[in-house]
């Protein structure tokens, strides 16, 4: 049963994140691609704007697909973390908390999920346990 609700976690966030990336890298979703999503990146002190997105969506990306898949779980959720802490910071964390105010409520959430099931372990099915165990 643990292993199911992993796979359900790991699904849900994984491929959400990855949505997010693609977002940002292709525009896909109602994003911006890369020229635009860097343009924000600009106006918010985050230079090269276009470089930062691109590193941005490739570690939304990767990690999302690699969480989802659970294939080095914790270098998944790293990339997560990352990317979250960094929306934070430079984004959300002066706003609050709550996501209706556009605080950091989500990405925390993120965080804990990520860090969470890369301590718990992927589980039985995930690529790691295929691969490792």
């Amino acid at each position: 049963m643990l292993s199911s609700a992993l796979l359900l976690v790991r699904l849900v966030i994984g491929l959400t994140f990855a949505g997010h990336g693609a977002q940002k890298l292709f525009g896909w979703f109602g994003g911006y691609g890369l020229k635009g999503t860097g343009g924000f990146l600009d106006s918010i002190g985050i230079r090269p704007g276009v470089l930062m997105a691109l590193i941005a969506g490739l570690l939304e990306l990767a990690g999302g697909l690699m969480f989802a898949a659970g294939l080095f779980t914790p270098v998944a959720a790293a990339f997560i973390v990352i990317t979250m802490l960094v929306a934070i910071v430079k984004v959300h964390g002066r706003n609050g908390y709550w996501v209706t105010s556009n605080g950091i409520e989500y990405n925390v959430a993120l965080i804990a999920i990520a860090v969470a099931v890369a301590m718990a372990g992927a589980g039985t099915y995930s690529l790691d346990y295929q691969l490792f165990s």
